[in-house]
């Protein structure tokens, strides 16, 4: 059976394109809404049957987050997904990236820390790394600017107050903010999270430069340090 005969043979209602027409894009799955932007599969697999391969590659585990971590390579050693179609799913998680964290706020407010873990989360939450940010705020809370800082383990014996200051005082910043994830999806304060936040804590102090919070991203989920009594 060919596989136009395949899809051809569902019932209309269950066709990906028949059923985001009839009862609109929301109605879809994970696996239609990827079969309907691969549009087409192989002789012997169906664009439906193509996109499942691609977010349940061993038959259980995968869907959409399972995405993030496939690369061009991976991508291609997948039935049905070849070069083209290996880009055009890389672009689409990229896509998907930017549309999340633009539509959290224009001119970003970062006056709270779910504000700040909300807008970074996307871009944060997947790094296999750890990743220290530098957030750089005027007194209205709006933001002069950012700057890494760290990517690997985040020890505090490895930062430099001084350079991270050096960084805030070229953009005239009266308030700074550190921002890392964890890899493992744990946003909870290490020893050595508290220890740093201490040491910028306290040097920031002296130069007239406070920090506001220290954030940490785990996976859909964040931690402040702001307030917390061990700082």
């Amino acid at each position: 059976m060919s596989r136009t005969e395949k899809i051809k043979d569902m019932v209309a209602e269950q066709r990906p394109y028949e059923k985001c027409e009839q009862r609109g894009v929301g109605s879809l799955t994970d696996i239609e809404l990827l079969a309907v932007l691969l549009r087409s599969g192989t002789r012997d697999l169906n664009s439906l049957e193509v996109a499942k391969k691609v977010l349940y590659p061993d038959g259980m585990k995968g869907g959409l987050i399972s995405l993030h971590d496939l690369s061009v390579v991976q991508l291609m050693k997948i039935p049905g997904i070849g070069r083209v179609k290996a880009l055009q799913i890389i672009c689409i998680v990229e896509l998907s990236r930017r549309l999340s964290k633009s539509s959290v706020v224009k001119g970003p407010d970062f006056s709270s820390p779910a504000k700040i873990a909300e807008y970074y989360m996307e871009d944060m939450r997947h790094y296999k790394q750890e990743h220290m940010k530098l957030l750089m705020l005027n007194t209205k809370s709006r933001l002069l600017g950012e700057t890494d800082i760290s990517k690997g383990t985040v020890n505090a014996s490895l930062i430099s107050p001084r350079e991270l200051f050096i960084e805030a005082l070229q953009k005239n910043a009266v308030g700074i903010i550190l921002l890392h994830n964890h890899p493992s999806g744990d946003p909870t304060p290490s020893r050595e999270d508290i220890l740093l936040t201490r040491r910028i804590k306290e040097a920031g102090s002296l130069i007239g430069i406070e920090l506001l919070d220290h954030i940490i991203i785990g996976n859909n989920c964040y931690a402040s340090l702001h307030g917390d009594e061990n700082i």
